[in-house]
């Protein structure tokens, strides 16, 4: 069975950037370990995507602090994490979950047997969205979350996060 790391949003802008907490200061090192253990190949990453227009999106409107600015430094993934990703699949997103992430990963599950696991930011946003995301289209995949290598908006938040996905059945470990 393939087992594949999802690395969620690991960039300067939710690190300690203009969204950064110290609680996602305080996950690199467990990220990197993480990543340090897992077979290149199998480990994959997400890019929270915006551009110029942000503002004027829907998410702009809502959360009003641009962040992760296409080839801005907030956008970049963390030097010391984006080394250890240089064999990694990345996905730019747009929003919360990629859609394409679950397309591709579910045309892998078709021909043969995987387990996911995600870790990174934030966990009440991007890694709760894409986890849904994951699990509606792959119901039967055993899919987890390790919450030693996540961190939310606030500790409440990340929490609430983490039962809202055992509640859809994803493992937290």
């Amino acid at each position: 069975m393939r087992k594949f790391l999802i690395v969620i949003d690991m960039q300067n802008d939710f690190i300690d950037g203009a969204l950064g907490t110290k609680e996602a200061c305080a996950i690199v090192d467990a990220v990197k370990a993480k990543i340090s253990a897992w077979p290149a190949a199998d480990v994959i990453a997400t890019m929270d995507t915006h551009f110029e227009d942000y503002m004027d999106t829907q998410e702009g409107k809502y959360l009003p602090v641009p962040h992760c600015i296409k080839d801005s430094e907030g956008w970049k993934i963390r030097p010391d994490i984006a080394e250890l990703l240089t064999d990694a699949t990345i996905y730019e997103k747009p929003t919360f979950g990629s859609t394409a992430l679950a397309e591709d990963l579910k045309a892998i599950f078709e021909k043969e047997e995987i387990e996911l696991e995600l870790i990174g930011l934030c966990t009440d946003i991007c890694v709760v969205s894409n986890a849904l995301l994951l699990k509606a289209n792959m119901p039967e995949v055993k899919i987890s979350v390790d919450s030693s290598c996540c961190a939310g908006v606030t500790p409440e938040k990340h929490n609430a996060a983490l039962e809202t996905m055992r509640s859809c059945q994803i493992q937290v470990i």
